[in-house]
């Protein structure tokens, strides 16, 4: 888990929402936005809060990360707000993320009932010889 550092926190009235940047000393590319938006969420108790990543970016020659993310009290103004790109993509990220975390339930379950769905003969079916 990489360390976050909190560079800077600033809460914009006008916008209603909260911008805050932060470092992540040694992750390098292997973070993603959703995995550094549920890290900030984590490190700043925010708990029921809708946390858009807004921008990820790297500086040359260091393995850490740079992000800024905006912090909304109420989902549907983040969705006035912020780019609908963006959040299809968020969207997009969080329901394919979902459907992981089900499917890797899904055979555990599955593995517990056994293996009804298999032929009798272990899958190897033979051709039929056509006689002459």
């Amino acid at each position: 888990m990489p360390g976050i550092e909190v560079l800077a926190d600033v809460d914009n009235a006008f916008l209603m929402r909260r911008e805050v940047t932060c470092k992540f000393a040694g992750a390098g590319d292997a973070l993603r936005k959703l995995d550094a938006a549920r890290l900030v969420s984590e490190k700043l108790g925010l708990d029921g809060k809708t946390v858009v990543p807004v921008s990820m970016g790297t500086q040359v020659g260091t393995p850490s990360r740079t992000g800024t993310f905006y912090v909304y009290d109420d989902e549907k103004l983040a969705y006035k707000q912020v780019d609908p790109s963006v959040m299809a993509r968020l969207d997009r990220a969080k329901k394919a993320e979902a459907e992981k975390a089900q499917a890797e339930q899904a055979p555990a379950q599955d593995g517990e009932q056994g293996s009804a769905g298999e032929p009798k003969d272990g899958g190897q079916a033979e051709p039929a010889e056509k006689g002459e």
